[in-house]
């Protein structure tokens, strides 16, 4: 449903960024987005604060297995943050404004740089289970976006655009960080898709010759939020199973997406640490 009261959705926004204010010491800088299976990824930060998302007015409710449904406020490698452990999606639901209601409180946070992760199916033949590839463009086939209906002028213009939507700038920091951190990366373009089905074999084949390298449930409808009120982002994607139909043997399940999350979890949280000490 398209938004009809920009001025009503910009006091519930405000509110909300209010609550937080309140409940942190000092605002922070830097934004993560952990998605499927990385809630526990990150571990106990120094100087901890967790809140959880039913406490924060107006705030909507993950329902997925996976989402912790809590903020982590507190220091990573020495640098104020905010964790956001859990999404909602567009299949659970909910309303495309809705879906980006968390980005843009981070942005009324005092939030700039925001790193966006996800659980992506892999499409690209050189991909492998359990690997890191940071998004470099999206094609969103999310049959809705969050910036449909009446624009929120305080946000953001009414035709913002997305040249550089997943940070080139950022990509290259992340790469020299990934090296550093003896971990390797890759890079490709995700395909959003409505869901919760996984896709059909016929459906993967045309994706790939749209060009994307991988498929998810996620992250382009809040990046297109947050690139529209001017958030620096980073995207990665963690591979955590090949696309339908490029391997017979493999059935897609979400249990298998949590279970190689689970595997991946040091290694991952040795890579967002390795970036945030550099940005």
């Amino acid at each position: 449903m398209p938004l009809s009261d920009p001025a009503q959705e910009f006091q519930r926004l405000q509110k909300a960024a209010h609550f937080l204010k309140k409940e942190i010491k000092a605002l922070p800088k830097i934004g993560l987005i952990l998605g499927s299976g990385l809630s526990d990824a990150m571990g106990k930060l120094a100087d901890e604060k967790r809140i959880a998302f039913a406490k924060v007015p107006h705030f909507p409710k993950p329902t997925v297995q996976g989402h912790a449904g809590e903020y982590v406020y507190g220091k990573l490698a020495n640098k104020l943050v905010l964790i956001q452990r859990g999404r909602v999606h567009y299949y659970e639901g909910y309303a495309m404004h809705e879906v980006a209601f968390p980005v843009r409180v981070m942005k009324l946070l005092g939030i700039e740089t925001v790193i966006i992760t996800n659980a992506s199916g892999g499409i690209n033949s050189k991909y492998r289970v359990g690997e890191f590839v940071l998004i470099r463009d999206h094609i969103n086939l999310i049959p809705d976006n969050p910036l449909l209906g009446k624009n929120i002028e305080e946000l953001g213009p009414r035709f913002p655009n997305l040249l550089d939507a997943y940070s080139a700038k950022l990509r290259a920091l992340a790469k020299k960080s990934a090296k550093r951190a003896k971990i390797a990366v890759k890079e490709g373009v995700y395909c959003a898709l409505p869901g919760p089905m996984y896709e059909s074999p016929a459906e993967i084949q045309a994706y790939k010759k749209l060009g994307a390298d991988l498929v998810g449930m996620s992250t382009a409808p809040e990046v297109i939020a947050g690139r529209h009120c001017g958030l620096k982002i980073l995207g990665i994607s963690v591979v955590t199973n090949i696309a339908a139909g490029l391997d017979p043997s493999t059935q897609l399940t979400h249990a298998e997406v949590l279970e190689t999350m689970k595997r991946r979890e040091k290694d991952f949280a040795k890579l967002i640490h390795a970036i945030v000490q550099d940005l």
